[in-house]
């Protein structure tokens, strides 16, 4: 028997050892694995990050009639005294004189140069305006000709320095490469079209004055400065979020302006037949720009009721301005449509869409509590995204600037499901690109009990709310934007890819969706990531499918499970060896009991 009972216990020993000698494998292949490839995450949990550190508080405002004991202000503070009080204000003169005028000049997304840009047009503009007026019109004066001067000087000025300042630092692609060089640059705006224009609208035909007087129409070449203002037009457009406004607006200004032309051409004509001496003219009564600019709008609009020209050269005039009324205002309905029809394009796809589905849900006669969910889905999506489908707004784009939407938009999330964390980098891009928008409704199943998990689903906005408890409609957790569930699903196998909870939209809720073929394809071309998402799976499964009455949480695990009870004749046999003092193998068998309950310890 003690033979027997010997060799018992020496069976327990060896498999004692043999699971601690395992599990020192396991953990130093862990710490390789570790040294190896530093993204792999431990089995611990993340630790949490800690809180940012609070803004320093603001000092306290010293109170009126001295300062706050102790609190000086500092040498690059700046105080105004104002009656009883002190004021603190920026050092502006001081940013101002340390302000170095850029090199270059990035057209395209530099505001400063759009603001510029716009102070040019205002500049053409005048020209444009006021030109015909100072020529057709009595308001140009002896009395008044100083300030005429001054302002068609300054716009003058900033004609020049367009060209000198701005125009000659503008970067350019050249072979692909954005050219910054002062010297290329300078050669670039020099040998284009834009030049030539620029130099011919400053021609100086202004010193004519000294021999003919001051008369506007030298001062016509100042209009040819346009490519400025379809410039400028191009840029506002890029920044704005509402275009269709600003074109709506220079469409009607297109329109005013041809009746303000046609104004003063018409007042040209009355005083070069004589002021009143037809029934056609302008017969010198009233406000004359008013009043020719009301003969040009019926004119130009062909609305009828003007008295029958009498002259030759009053018929040529009104049939000249008939045929350029009749084309300028059918040129001008044209573009406004355009550009109302631009502008509500979003919206006429979105109502040919919906009517297009109620169209077959009435030949198919669905219901009509489904007609009236599928127009709530049509009504809440449009009105939320302003789209159908967002992935049909960045087909067209490049694939590396949907990657950079996309980061922007949800990266923040993914990164944060600890299903993701301590993978490859550039798999988590991929996988952000394989993104969905879906939106619910309110009561809708996101996804049932039972069945077989294909998705990922990530809350953009909204919430949802996990069902359970006996009835399976008790609310055991509502989730909220940037919650994920449903990861485990996509690496599950054998089974244990199916839901184990109802999940329906509380409200309306906007998800993205990734799909479990769409993470397959993603893994094959990182392994690494693979391996490491299977491990964390398996991990996570255990924990979901531990019995709640177990003693210890999730993550709890003895790394020496508890022994069998010794036998109580093997414990006899052991005492008396002990109290014998002997040196066989039951005493040796005894030590090493006693050391491993050490170790156990």
């Amino acid at each position: 028997r003690i033979g027997s009972a010997t060799s018992l216990s020496s069976a327990i020993i060896n498999t004692r050892l043999q699971e601690l000698v395992k599990l020192f494998k396991e953990r130093t292949e862990k710490v390789k694995e570790k040294l190896i490839d530093p993204d792999v995450t431990s089995e611990d949990e993340s630790p949490v990050a800690s809180p940012a550190k609070p803004a320093p508080a603001a000092a306290p405002v010293p109170p009126p009639g001295g300062e706050v004991e102790g609190d000086k202000p500092s040498g690059d503070d700046h105080y105004c005294e104002m009656l009883c009080c002190t004021f603190k204000y920026r050092p502006w003169l001081n940013r101002l004189k340390s302000y170095q005028f850029p090199s270059s000049i990035d057209p395209l997304t530099n505001l400063m140069y759009v603001l510029w840009l716009f102070f040019v047009v205002m500049a053409w503009n005048w020209n444009c305006w006021l030109i015909p007026v100072r020529w057709a019109f009595p308001y140009q004066t002896p009395a008044n000709i100083h300030c005429w001067l001054l302002v068609d000087y300054l716009c003058d000025l900033i004609y020049l320095l367009d060209i000198l300042v701005f125009q000659t630092r503008l970067q350019f692609v050249q072979g692909g490469d954005i050219i910054t060089d002062k010297k290329a640059m300078k050669e670039n705006y020099l040998r284009s079209q834009r030049f030539k224009m620029d130099v011919l609208c400053l021609l100086p035909l202004d010193f004519f004055y000294f021999k003919i007087g001051v008369n506007p129409l030298l001062r016509f070449p100042r209009c040819l400065k346009y490519m400025a203002f379809f410039e400028f037009n191009n840029r506002l457009e890029a920044i704005l979020t509402k275009a269709y406004i600003y074109r709506v607006i220079r469409t009607t200004a297109y329109l005013l302006y041809s009746l303000h032309v046609n104004s003063c051409l018409y007042y040209w004509a009355s005083a070069y037949e004589g002021l009143g001496s037809t029934t056609w003219v302008y017969d010198g009564e009233g406000n004359s720009y008013i009043r020719c600019y009301y003969w040009a709008v019926k004119t130009l609009i062909t609305i009828g009721g003007l008295p029958d020209p009498k002259t030759l050269f009053e018929i040529v005039f009104q049939l000249l301005n008939y045929f350029t009324g009749v084309f300028a205002f059918s040129v001008m309905i044209g573009q406004m449509r355009d550009v109302v029809g631009a502008a509500t394009a979003g919206q006429t796809y979105y109502r040919s869409c919906m009517d297009s589905t109620i169209k077959y849900m009435n030949f198919y006669k669905i219901p009509k509590t489904v007609q009236n969910r599928v127009k709530t889905w049509y009504e809440y999506t449009w009105h939320s995204q302003g789209m159908l489908d967002e992935s049909e707004l960045l087909v067209q784009l490049p694939d590396k600037m949907r990657l950079d939407i996309a980061i922007d938009v949800n990266y923040n999330i993914v990164s944060k499901v600890a299903l993701f964390q301590g993978c490859d980098r550039q798999m988590i891009f991929d996988m952000l690109k394989r993104l969905r928008s879906v939106v619910y409704l309110p009561n809708d199943y996101v996804c049932k009990k039972g069945e077989i998990g294909r998705e990922m689903y990530i809350i953009q906005a909204g919430q949802v709310q996990v069902l359970g408890g006996a009835d399976g409609k008790s609310v055991l957790v509502t989730l909220k934007a940037g919650s994920v569930f449903g990861e485990i699903s996509l690496l599950a196998a054998g089974g244990g890819n199916r839901r184990t909870a109802n999940v329906v939209a509380h409200g309306f809720a906007n998800l993205f969706i990734l799909e479990k073929k769409d993470l397959n394809e993603i893994l094959v071309h990182y392994p690494e990531s693979q391996k490491l998402l299977r491990k964390k799976a398996k991990k996570m499964l255990k924990s979901n499918n531990k019995p709640k009455n177990e003693k210890g949480g999730p993550g709890d695990s003895l790394i020496i499970p508890p022994k069998a009870e010794t036998p109580k004749l093997f414990k006899a046999a052991l005492a008396a060896t002990g109290r014998m003092g002997g040196k066989g193998p039951l005493a040796r068998l005894r030590w090493r009991l006693k050391e491993l309950k050490a170790m156990q310890a």
